[in-house]
């Protein structure tokens, strides 16, 4: 896991969370999580509104930039869905299922991601993570996918 831990004082937590992200968000994480969030409301799927606004609760904190994101002055957020979980698992009024989404809400880009760039060893510690799942949540993290998107 990335060991990054940016300070709620640093310049790095504040862009990330109110301005910029990378090449593929075109919000800050605030905003980014907000759509997301509407999206499900819109379609009605009120289950995903927790997993929704704390999907990336840890992406300002562990933010960084990789040499490639210094031009650009995007940056990277390493395993974000893990620290994002490791932040609200022991949250008692949260539900398990919603923790797993927040954990695994990344999965099956990573899966992806992991193929096309030929990353064999991460790929098959992620296809471990799918192959526990039940398809039921699967299928859930298939549809939060879309909110995903639609936050971008």
């Amino acid at each position: 896991m990335n060991q990054t831990n940016n300070s709620i004082f640093s310049k790095v937590f504040w862009v990330t969370l109110l301005i910029k992200q990378n090449e593929y968000h075109s919000y800050g994480v605030l905003l980014h999580t907000l759509k997301v969030t509407w999206g499900a409301i819109k379609d009605r799927k009120y289950r995903f509104i927790i997993p929704a606004l704390l999907h990336d609760i840890g992406k300002p904190i562990v933010a960084y930039q990789k040499p490639k994101d210094i031009p650009a002055k995007t940056y990277s957020f390493t395993d974000h869905e893990e620290k994002s979980y490791l932040m609200i698992k022991n949250w008692f009024f949260l539900s398990d299922w919603s923790k797993d989404m927040v954990r695994y809400h990344y999965l099956i880009r990573d899966i992806s991601k992991c193929k096309e760039e030929n990353k064999l060893e991460r790929l098959k510690r992620l296809e471990t993570s799918w192959d526990k799942l039940t398809p039921k949540f699967k299928n859930d993290l298939k549809q939060f996918l879309v909110y995903d998107e639609y936050g971008k």
